[in-house]
């Protein structure tokens, strides 16, 4: 499976706004916001290119599946369970 994102890819700085409590209550905890930051965005990518994933391939998954539906799964014959 291919990466999500080149890991590798040099830092750049990016200017953004947040709640300053949670900012405030973020930085008492010395929690690493970029890091942090870095983390929820590669989630979230994974999150929406499987979303897309599934809508590109929609009508290959519903023909396979109504295939399975009507003469059952590849092997079938030889399963014990």
């Amino acid at each position: 499976m291919a990466e999500l994102y080149d890991s590798a890819a040099p830092k750049k700085a990016a200017n953004l706004s947040i709640n300053s409590d949670l900012l405030r209550k973020t930085r008492e905890l010395n929690i690493n916001l970029s890091a942090t930051l870095e983390r929820a965005l590669k989630e979230e990518l994974s999150k929406r290119e499987a979303a897309q994933w599934v809508e590109e391939n929609r009508a290959a998954i519903k023909s396979y599946n109504d295939f399975v539906e009507q003469h059952g799964c590849f092997g079938d014959e030889f399963r014990d369970f």
